[in-house]
């Protein structure tokens, strides 16, 4: 079983992504709707989709907390049809599935630090944790991001087991062939 988790752009170090007070709430579902509506406010549909550091782009920097419609208004203004959106809701079998690879990995010292802060993120299951907008122009996409601070901690952990560009495998089916 493969379980994938889009990171924040895997170029831009998650320390640098820049996330304002109004970002740090813990569900951003209020945050995709307010999109939404702008989105389509502004005459752009939407696709589902989310880009990969295998195409060009260029992070949005944000200098205020709706930085997010100044992106949706420079798309339109760039002539973009259209806007990708994804996001992330964490899951309770992906968090169950990285306790129980840390503890693994951590054997035998189970109060670990990494192991607590996976065990405090089941609050957070059903969340959105991570939203990402895009749009291309001229061969180059344009991103925005916003993540919570606890998808944040999520994404370290899932890091820290030396997981590339965010998958993480469970070798347990494998046994069987």
């Amino acid at each position: 079983m493969i379980i994938a988790f889009p990171p924040p752009c895997s170029h831009t170090p998650l320390s640098e992504t820049i996330i304002f007070v109004a970002m740090q709430t813990e569900n951003l579902l209020t945050l995709k709707d307010d999109m939404v509506a702008f989105i389509a406010g502004h005459g752009l549909r939407r696709m589902h989709g989310h880009a990969t550091e295998s195409v060009p782009s260029i992070l949005f920097e944000e200098d205020h907390a709706d930085s997010w419609k100044d992106f949706v208004e420079l798309a339109k203004a760039a002539g973009a049809i259209f806007i990708t959106m994804s996001e992330v809701v964490l899951e309770k079998p992906d968090l169950e599935l990285l306790i129980e690879e840390l503890q693994e990995q951590q054997f035998p010292e189970p109060d670990s630090p990494s192991l607590d802060d996976a065990q405090r993120l089941v609050q957070h299951v059903g969340q959105i944790g991570f939203i990402q907008l895009g749009f291309v122009h001229h061969g180059i996409f344009f991103l925005y991001e916003a993540s919570t601070e606890w998808y944040d901690r999520y994404q370290l952990l899932v890091e820290s087991l030396g997981v590339l560009d965010g998958i993480l495998m469970d070798d347990s089916d494998d046994d069987d062939a």
